[in-house]
């Protein structure tokens, strides 16, 4: 299957978070989403793995995403090296996106910054034709995504571009709260933690907000790039 963006996420809820306002309007445009997490965020504090993957289904449904799969690396202790590399190509091979995204450059979470450089590298290497892989004992096509862009988490990040998503913060703030065990919930008995409180609730509003201000939107997603991104005319500008 051949879709538009492929996604990847460290751990359930990272996609939501850092581009959930993106692709739900992509989908609304017609373009096909698939989203792959790397782990199943086990090591949370709150929850349990088996509570993300069903938050995982919601949220994916929500957004309109097509298919949602997870790799099932060690939360945590997953690194960039061959073996985890070629999990991740089987995936870029499979879907051949034309875009993919990933985890923040730099992050307060250990496991955003190595996601980040995983997926990147795989996706070079997922073009080299001598690099072999296979599918249910298919050999797979080499596959080279056009652009890859990492989204904001945690830390703020100067973007290179920011995507206008006015119109689509319900819905991603609705794919968010769909992780009923992560974020705000005052009569959770859970312990708190960074990313309970209400304030980063709010802070996932505001930045949407405070990014859309700096350019004359409601509310916008910033992204950074590992190339110059082109556009046709200056009129492409908003």
């Amino acid at each position: 299957m051949k879709v538009d963006i492929l996604a990847f996420g460290a751990h359930p809820d990272d996609v939501e978070l850092g581009a959930g306002g993106t692709i739900a309007k992509e989908v609304a445009k017609g373009k096909t989403v698939v989203i792959v997490d790397l782990t199943k965020g086990e090591l949370g504090t709150r929850g349990t793995a088996l509570t993300r993957k069903t938050e995982a289904e919601d949220a994916k449904n929500i957004l309109g995403v097509a298919y949602r799969e997870n790799l099932g690396f060690k939360d945590g202790f997953f690194v960039n090296d061959k073996q985890h590399q070629l999990e991740i190509i089987k995936m870029i091979r499979k879907y051949q996106p034309e875009i993919v995204l990933c985890n923040a450059i730099d992050d307060r979470h250990i496991d955003h910054g190595k996601g980040s450089k995983l997926v990147s590298d795989a996706c070079f290497l997922s073009g080299l034709i001598k690099i072999e892989t296979k599918v249910d004992n298919t050999i797979q096509k080499q596959w080279r995504p056009k652009q890859v862009y990492h989204y904001i988490q945690w830390k703020t990040i100067e973007p290179d571009f920011v995507v206008d998503i006015s119109g689509y913060l319900d819905i991603k703030m609705k794919s968010v709260l769909a992780y009923k065990t992560q974020f705000y919930d005052p009569t959770s008995k859970e312990p708190e933690t960074p990313i309970s409180s209400k304030n980063f609730t709010d802070s996932v509003k505001y930045r949407a907000r405070d990014l859309g201000r700096l350019v004359n939107m409601d509310y916008a997603e910033g992204y950074t790039v590992e190339r110059y991104a082109a556009v046709d005319s200056l009129f492409d500008l908003k």
